[in-house]
């Protein structure tokens, strides 16, 4: 509009001054004209540019803003994952320390279990040989000594001990039962089990019910023995019947049933120091 009114002024003026000015004059406002208009032309770009290149830049800066607070958001979720992180770590750690604290206390348990059961095995190696020594030929033929799991077993035949279907110990056995007894003394920590056996064969007695009867007659009898007559103190003795119920040979021939009926001699370790060691076992975490 404005550029219209220009070009009409400025015509309207070229015709006034037409009829009142030269052609030189006139061609020179003409050129005037052109440049005045050309120079309002580059305004009306530069402005037109001008405003175009504000808007871009309250775009870019509205961008900018957006890609800023996008930034703010991500670095607060990195330092949070961070801070996590960092106490996940510790966390970690402290459960490291805990569980190497109870690898060493475990360790420090069994190594103690095993100092006990070597220092149980030698001396049970030392009671074996010292009572195999002062046996005769004649009494190792019928007395069998042996050490399973750290226990050591004396079986004795019962035609050595008692005379058939009793439960009184016969003279010959004291000789035997007094060096058993010497060896037992000499061992004050271990405890002594008494345990009787017996074949499946029915007892026929009046005072006598079943083999668990004279099963644990002839235990209660050999536990007399060693407390009257060789002084063994009665807290360290046990007796126990176990009937027909524990075989160690076939029942259906006589030498089986012979080496069933047998009465042993159980010696074992107090178990004192296995439950004071069980009782300082490492406990489990609770946390």
């Amino acid at each position: 509009m404005r550029l219209r009114a220009i070009t009409m002024i400025g015509a309207a003026v070229m015709v006034s001054l037409s009829a009142c000015v030269s052609s030189k004059k006139y061609a020179a406002l003409q050129t005037e004209h052109d440049a005045l208009k050309k120079d309002y032309n580059a305004s009306q770009m530069a402005l037109t540019e001008s405003r175009t290149q504000g808007k871009s830049l309250e775009t870019l800066l509205e961008q900018a803003r957006a890609d800023n607070a996008e930034l703010k958001a991500n670095y607060a979720a990195l330092q949070k994952t961070l801070d996590n992180s960092i106490n996940q770590n510790t966390q970690g750690n402290v459960n490291i320390s805990k569980l190497v604290d109870e690898i060493n206390a475990s360790n420090r348990y069994i190594q103690q279990l095993v100092q006990a059961k070597s220092k149980s095995d030698s001396l049970n190696l030392a009671l074996t040989t010292n009572l195999t020594r002062s046996l005769s030929p004649d009494e190792m033929s019928e007395v069998n000594v042996k050490v399973l799991k750290g226990v050591v077993y004396i079986s004795l035949a019962d035609n050595m001990l008692f005379k058939s279907g009793s439960y009184e110990v016969n003279s010959r056995a004291m000789q035997t039962l007094g060096k058993i007894a010497k060896i037992i003394k000499d061992y004050g920590n271990y405890d002594v089990l008494v345990e009787g056996n017996t074949d499946p064969v029915p007892i026929k007695r009046t005072n006598i019910r079943n083999n668990w009867d004279l099963s644990t007659l002839r235990a209660s009898s050999i536990v007399q023995v060693l407390q009257n007559d060789f002084g063994i103190d009665p807290h360290r003795l046990t007796a126990a019947g176990r009937g027909e119920y524990n075989p160690i040979a076939d029942n259906s021939t006589d030498l089986g049933r012979q080496r069933n009926r047998r009465t042993e001699i159980i010696i074992t370790p107090k178990l004192d120091q296995f439950l004071d060691l069980i009782d300082k076992a490492p406990k489990e975490a609770t946390d």
